[in-house]
């Protein structure tokens, strides 16, 4: 059972016990309705207690159960709440740590709730595209007024309880306790004194009864709404909450309560919803690897090297400043260290003054980090992360170096973007601790952290690599060694196609726009303007020589030999003004573009923005069907991590293979062969990968 019961003299606790953070299952739910029953059957108990165990009052419902026919069975939780309002004896919710989505719910449920200080409230079903769906945008006004709850709830973010408590007027808490460790015995108390007041029979107080109105509910509700879709365009459920909470104030609380229930479930049903709930599980099932268990423990990380000063290298030691790990960071000359470390200050600067950042903690931050120019400065470092050019025979001298100087056990890892980890790994005497962790730019913001392992890397290190991830704020995905990984594997396809759609009658700024719109974060050609269009020349060089079958558009090449790379050179695909970063039409690059269409003997065409989307989302899933058969990636979702947190892609879209299921495996595959009939695509591409054919044909999806 998920739920303990015991009597201390006349009360009775229920504690939740469902770690980490008493999730609201199936087995929780029957095992609070238990006790109650069982309490109220026991003449010598006058009150109860509802609490929870460990870390959490609790969060919500159990994540274990979305999409499991357990999560519906009855008791849900509106079925819960119902029974610990009509309980005839006092209920008492004892808040702590943790009171979020139904674990606020039935918290007011209760007759009476103490809470704790420092323990964080909210109810954040926004974030997976849904409103509170037990009750929460009916209760949650009546004791807080509807600004304060709509608020709440539209955000939801966490409130510590004190500043709830604190606000004129609240009814959320009846008390509040000295401290957590208090908290039991305190509302054991409190419990004994409510139990006394109602010994004459007096009703039993219940939100439900309490009044909610707005007294310019109109004018207020249209604010907020206008608020709301200028703020959150692209997801249905905020504008949903405001109706929600609106409904509170206008309708009975039955009534308000059904018409809650109602847009819960139609939200359920929409594709930013399922997006949204998609990356929760995404983001909490890549940080396992099929076959490194709990039982792998992490080595121990007290002190991190990072080879070069560069923006990369900068970037890298911020994360480990910012998580309070001491950083050596190494360069061959003073001169690219001074650059380095100016940088480093300059950014921390920005945040300072911005109000980011304590200057406190900058000058802490920066106590954290020694410059240095000798290699046996890293010989304590316990991970030592370069981040030099991007060229196998510059890395092979780092490693060798690092191989000699690192002490046992110290992890060496590689920030390469493309290259062959197994054979950087092959330069030293220590495979077994050689990784690849791919940060993206710019380091310190990014998110994604691939994480490249090679045939040898050791388990423990795949482990420590994970837990250090976590440490310093990033979403590690872990890919398999090839080329590219994942997200550069899977963008060289993209590239490709906006080569192609150029060249076939698109302009840079019509393909931007139309993927923009889409959602991404940037178009293909803004995007290659701000990397720089010699990054990708310098890949295409090397295909030629690898895959002299695979075919390119030579506008990036033309581009390119007009030494046009992009925002660094104030000119690429687009126009730039000095200063700025705003990307104007070229004619330069439109004459390029019509003068190589006529060498090359093509009509261009119109071509539509689906298309465009099309091509170049779909060139995405396919290379990724392609990467999943491979092995590369463990799991479609791990993908999708990927676009969302390295590359732009739409969060309430999902990421790509999640978006191609929601179109439809089958009309995908269609698609695709209708773009292999066409002769200036890569027919051979466009075949469907074999996984994704399969997986059309069986009417099944990535997910």
């Amino acid at each position: 059972m998920t739920a303990h019961y015991k009597v201390q003299g006349d009360v009775a606790i229920i504690s939740m016990n469902n770690p980490p953070v008493n999730g609201l299952g199936y087995d929780t739910r029957v095992g609070i309705t238990s006790g109650l029953d069982k309490a109220n059957a026991d003449p010598a108990v006058k009150a109860i207690v509802l609490t929870g165990e460990g870390k959490a009052f609790s969060g919500g419902a159990d994540i274990r159960e979305f999409n499991s026919a357990k999560a519906m069975q009855e008791p849900i939780l509106l079925s819960v709440i119902v029974a610990v309002e009509n309980s005839p004896k006092p209920v008492v919710a004892a808040v702590h740590s943790v009171a979020m989505g139904g674990g606020l719910e039935l918290a007011l449920g209760a007759h009476y709730r103490i809470a704790a200080p420092g323990a964080k409230i909210a109810l954040p079903e926004v974030k997976l595209g849904l409103i509170p769906g037990a009750g929460g945008t009916v209760r949650l006004p009546r004791v807080l007024g509807p600004e304060t709850a709509l608020n709440l709830i539209v955000k939801g973010d966490p409130v510590n309880s004190e500043l709830l408590a604190s606000l004129p007027g609240q009814k959320l808490f009846d008390k509040m306790a000295s401290s957590p460790e208090t908290l039991l015995e305190e509302a054991v108390a409190f419990a004994r004194e409510v139990a006394a007041r109602h010994a004459d029979g007096s009703p039993l107080p219940l939100v439900r009864h309490l009044p909610c109105k707005h007294p310019n509910g109109d004018a207020y509700f249209q604010f907020a709404r206008n608020m709301v879709k200028g703020m959150a365009k692209n997801f249905p459920a905020p504008a949903k909450c405001v109706d929600a909470v609106e409904n509170a104030t206008k309708y009975k609380f039955d009534d308000a309560l059904a018409k809650e229930r109602e847009i819960f479930i139609n939200l359920m049903q929409t594709p930013e919803c399922k997006a949204l709930r998609h990356i929760f599980a995404a983001e909490r099932a890549a940080s396992k690897i099929p076959d490194v268990g709990d039982d792998v423990k992490p080595r121990e990380v007290k002190q991190v090297g990072v080879i070069g000063a560069g923006t990369m290298g900068g970037g890298i030691a911020m994360n480990f400043l910012n998580a309070g790990i001491p950083v050596t960071i190494l360069e061959t000359k003073q001169e690219a260290l001074d650059r380095g470390l100016a940088t480093i200050r300059k950014n921390y600067e920005g945040q300072v003054k911005k109000g980011k950042l304590k200057a406190d903690k900058y000058d802490q931050r920066m106590a954290l980090l020694t410059a240095t120019l000798n290699y046996d400065d890293l010989k304590d470092a316990d991970l030592i992360i370069e981040a030099v050019f991007e060229e196998m025979g510059v890395k092979e001298q780092v490693f060798k170096k690092l191989d000699e100087v690192a002490k046992p056990g110290a992890i060496l890892a590689s920030n390469t973007s493309t290259l062959d980890v197994d054979q950087i790994a092959a330069f030293t005497k220590r495979p077994q601790d050689v990784v690849g962790m791919h940060f993206f730019s710019p380091a310190n913001v990014m998110k994604l952290l691939e994480v490249v392992r090679g045939k040898a890397a050791a388990k423990d290190v795949l482990a420590t690599v994970m837990a250090i991830a976590k440490k310093i704020k990033k979403t590690a995905v872990v890919s398999g060694v090839c080329d590219g990984f994942i997200g550069n594997r899977m963008i060289e396809q993209y590239s490709r196609q906006a080569g192609f759609l150029l060249e076939e009658g698109a302009t840079p700024q019509q393909v931007d726009k139309a993927i923009e719109k889409f959602g991404f974060a940037m178009g293909p050609f803004r995007m290659g303007d701000l990397a720089g269009n010699d990054i990708g020349w310098a890949i295409r060089k090397r295909r030629y020589q690898e895959k002299p079958d695979m075919k390119y558009s030579k506008t990036a090449d033309l581009l390119c030999e007009l030494g046009r790379f992009g925002q660094k050179t104030g000119a690429g695909w687009y126009d730039y003004q000095p200063g700025k970063r705003d990307a104007i039409p070229s004619k330069l690059v439109e004459e390029m573009v019509e003068k190589h269409r006529k060498d090359q003997g093509i009509t261009p065409r119109k071509i539509s923005d689906q298309e465009i989307v099309e091509r170049l989302v779909y060139s995405l899933v396919n290379e990724g069907a392609h990467i999943l058969e491979d092995g590369i990636a463990s799991k479609a979702s791990d993908i999708d991590m990927v676009y969302l947190t390295g590359y732009g892609f739409p969060i309430w879209r999902g990421g790509p293979m999640k978006y191609a299921d929601q179109m439809g495996l089958f009309n995908v595959a269609e698609s695709m062969k209708r773009f292999a009939r066409n002769p200036r695509d890569d027919g051979s591409f466009w075949q469907p990968a074999p996984l994704l054919a399969k997986l059309a044909a069986e009417g099944k999806t990535f997910s």
